[in-house]
C-alpha cells in the first residue's frame, strides 16, 4: 500500500472529505452557524440535497461545515481544497496558482481565488496576542520588495518598493505588515506597541526607525551591521533575516510578480509557516489542521488589501 500522504481517503473522496473537515471544526459538537444551537442538526439524504447538508432542529435553516469558512459559496471538491491546503503548507517558499491550476485540474482563475482564500486562512486571529513575554526575544527588521505600480525608480531611496516590518520571536511566531508608505519612527514604534509584550528584549539594527522604543519594551538592544557587527552576545537580528531570507526566494522563485494589493496575505502565509515550522515540532500535517481550524470565521468574497499604517 503507498505510503504517500496523498493517498489518505480524505484526498481522494468527496465524502471522507467531508468527515475530515467535520472531525476538526465540530469537534466540540456541530454549531449551527444560523442560531448557534449545537448538536441540533440532523444530515438530509434526498437524492436532490447536496452532500454534507444537514438541517437546524432548532432554526429549521439549512447548513453545512462550510458555511462561515473560506470553503463557503466555493463548488470546487472538498478533497481538492484539502489537497491544496496539504501543498501550500508543506511547500517551504509556497505553491504558485499556476501548479495548483495544473495539479488540481481546476480553472486558473479558481486555483489564484483558492490560494487566496487559505491565505487569509493563515492570518493571525484577532485574539492572537502579542509576541514575546518577560525576558523574551523578539527581532524586528524591515525589508524593501518589489515595485509599486506606476512608480519610477528614483536615483536613491526605496519609495518605488513595496515596505514591510516583520516582528520575529526567537524561536516562535512571526508577524509581518505591509506599510502603504515607507515607515518612519512613529509608525514602527505603534506598531511595536501594539503587537509585542511590553516585557520583551527587542532586538534590531542600527535602523533609526527604532529609536523610540524607550517605554514601550523593556530592553532595547541593537547590532551595527554597518561596522559589521552581526552579533554581540546573544544579541542579533539572525531570525527575522533567515525568514526574509525563505520570503526573498519565495517571491523571486515562486510567486514572481506580487501586487502590493495582495501582498500583506502573502506575508500571512510565510508567518503562517514560521510561526509552525519543523523546529517547532510542528509536522506537514499537523500545520494543514491548523490551517484548517484557521478558516473558521473568515468568509472571503473578493476584496483587496492595502498597505495598513499603523499596522493594528
Amino acid at each position: 500500500m503507498s505510503k504517500s500522504i496523498f493517498s489518505a481517503p480524505h484526498f481522494n473522496d468527496e465524502a471522507a472529505a467531508y468527515a475530515y473537515v467535520e472531525a476538526r471544526l465540530w469537534a466540540n459538537g456541530r454549531v449551527c452557524p444560523h442560531c448557534g444551537v449545537v448538536g441540533q442538526s440532523g444530515m438530509l439524504k434526498g437524492k436532490s440535497n447536496r452532500l454534507g447538508l444537514r438541517k437546524c432542529y432548532a432554526c429549521r435553516k439549512p447548513f453545512s461545515v462550510k458555511v462561515g469558512t473560506i470553503f463557503e459559496g466555493s463548488h470546487i471538491a472538498m478533497r481538492d481544497w484539502l489537497t491544496a491546503i496539504q501543498l501550500i503548507c508543506s511547500g517551504k517558499k509556497g505553491i504558485s496558482s499556476n501548479q495548483l491550476h495544473r495539479t488540481l485540474g481546476i480553472t486558473l482563475k479558481s486555483a489564484w481565488f483558492m490560494s487566496h482564500r487559505i491565505r487569509e486562512a493563515m492570518a493571525p486571529a484577532k485574539n492572537a496576542g502579542p509576541l514575546g513575554g518577560p525576558g523574551e526575544v523578539v527581532e524586528a527588521d524591515e525589508l524593501y520588495t518589489g515595485h509599486k505600480k506606476g512608480w519610477k525608480k528614483p536615483r536613491a531611496g526605496f519609495a518605488h518598493k513595496m515596505a514591510v516590518v516583520s516582528l520575529v520571536e526567537r524561536g516562535g511566531r512571526a508577524r509581518s505588515f505591509h506599510l502603504a508608505e515607507c515607515p518612519d519612527a512613529l509608525t514602527v514604534t505603534n506598531l511595536v506597541t501594539a503587537n509585542i509584550s511590553p516585557g520583551s528584549r527587542l532586538h534590531t539594527d542600527e535602523s533609526h526607525l527604532y529609536r523610540e522604543m524607550k517605554g514601550h519594551i523593556a530592553k532595547h538592544e541593537k547590532v551595527n551591521h554597518s561596522r559589521k557587527e552581526y552579533a554581540r552576545g546573544d544579541v542579533t537580528t539572525n531570525s527575522v533575516e533567515g525568514y526574509f531570507s525563505v520570503f526573498r526566494r519565495g517571491m523571486i522563485g515562486t510567486y514572481q510578480h506580487v501586487s502590493e494589493q495582495h501582498l500583506q496575505r502573502y506575508l500571512a502565509e510565510f508567518d503562517f509557516r514560521q510561526s509552525n515550522r519543523a523546529k517547532l515540532g510542528v509536522t506537514d500535517d499537523m500545520r494543514a489542521v491548523r490551517l484548517l481550524k484557521g478558516t473558521e470565521g473568515k468568509r472571503l468574497t473578493y476584496r483587496t488589501t492595502g498597505g495598513n499604517r499603523c499596522g493594528a
